[in-house]
């Protein structure tokens, strides 16, 4: 079952990270098909993984489509800038997984977000208050 978590966690990560090279390779709309899809895996393996209620998994399908088109949106906005420094990407990148860590953590209860937490998501979570912190 931790190998499991583990595994989902660490796709679900990826995909956040690798969400800015994507971008620039394809169309508008295939990105948007491509983020659904990846959504929907996403919240079918929470569902697996934590055995979500029926409303907890409707509020985390809608948490990741805004926030995930929140940050295909400012990552865009970038890329439409020719901003070249990498550093700012991972900033965005970062301040929306921290959304998406905040919102989540409302969603689940203890169990499930402990369960959450070993999946990778406080690994995570320490990554990114490392790199916050390097930046002030």
């Amino acid at each position: 079952m931790r190998y499991k978590a583990i595994k989902i966690f660490g796709i679900f990560a990826l995909s956040l990270l690798s969400l800015t090279a994507w971008a620039q390779q394809q169309s508008e709309e295939e990105q948007i098909k491509q983020m659904r899809e990846l959504i929907d895996r996403t919240v079918e393996n929470y569902e697996n993984l934590l055995e979500l209620e029926d409303w907890q998994s409707f509020y985390v399908d809608s948490i990741l489509t805004h926030d995930y088109e929140a940050l295909r949106v400012e990552l865009r906005g970038l890329q439409t800038a020719k901003m070249t420094n990498t550093d700012v990407y991972q900033q965005v990148q970062d301040k929306w997984a921290e959304q998406i860590y905040q919102s989540l953590q409302k969603v689940f209860d203890e169990k499930q977000w402990a369960k959450y937490l070993k999946s990778g998501a406080a690994r995570d979570k320490k990554s990114r208050d490392k790199r916050a912190a390097k930046r002030n």
